[in-house]
């Protein structure tokens, strides 16, 4: 299997460390849109049985990562290309007020902290990592919102549509502006413009998703054929990009 492998006993924190290897593999694209997860297969690959697997699957269906079908077993979620505009400008919402909140609580130890994540997203160029710093900087960024809830709710947004918007930056060339992005976002944070940043950071995520949508329009047919599948991909992350049926 294309995830990283581990030897786990059936110990309690079995099922977290086999959901969060699941988790990473879906979102960073090593696990594409409709592949199966047998359990079988993957208690063999953890050295485990498989109730911690079920367990692990159970909770996958509750983030939105995998669905359970009947006669088929468990797959990777697909989502249709509504439901990716919907979740985006839910984000786009909740993410604004956050931002705003968290620019007047933010200690100086948060803005380094944002102020590294920025830096490290501007330095990647490993495509599967695009995701991930992606979230550290915004993440960075919100910490001290002092609104939990919301930022529960934001990572089960960005769970959900991680791997879809790490395809529209390989897919789009969007890495230039994002970089470009992150840092007028990064800039209105230290300068404790509450408002510039929730306005940038809003713009961010609606820019990104409008890309996204602009790609698909304009790949009707050939945008499943352009990406490149394989593990160890320099391009796009090897997946299927999202269902047109909506």
């Amino acid at each position: 299997m294309r995830i990283k492998k581990s030897n786990l006993g059936d110990g309690p924190s079995a099922a977290d460390k086999i959901f969060e290897s699941l988790r990473r593999a879906v979102i960073s694209g090593a696990l594409k849109d409709g592949d199966a997860l047998r359990q079988e297969e993957i208690a063999h690959h953890f050295n485990t049985s498989r109730i911690p697997v079920r367990e692990a699957l159970t909770r996958l269906e509750q983030h939105g990562l995998a669905q359970a079908r009947r006669f088929y077993g468990y797959t990777v979620a697909q989502m249709s290309r509504q439901q990716i505009e919907e979740i985006c400008r839910f984000r786009a919402l909740v993410e604004g007020e956050v931002v705003a909140c968290a620019v007047r609580r933010a200690s100086e130890k948060s803005l380094a902290q944002a102020r590294k994540a920025c830096e490290a997203f501007a330095r990647e160029r490993d495509p599967v990592l695009w995701g991930e710093r992606n979230r550290e900087f915004h993440s960075a960024l919100y910490r001290e919102c002092g609104m939990p809830y919301h930022l529960e709710a934001i990572h089960a947004a960005l769970d959900k549509t991680e791997r879809y918007l790490v395809d529209q930056l390989v897919l789009t060339s969007g890495m230039r502006r994002a970089r470009a992005e992150h840092q007028a976002i990064f800039e209105a944070f230290e300068a404790r413009d509450a408002r510039l940043a929730a306005k940038l950071t809003r713009e961010h995520i609606l820019g990104a998703l409008s890309l996204f949508c602009e790609y698909m329009d304009s790949h009707p047919a050939g945008a499943e054929a352009s990406v490149s599948p394989g593990p160890t991909r320099k391009g796009p992350p090897g997946r299927r990009p999202a269902s047109r049926r909506a």
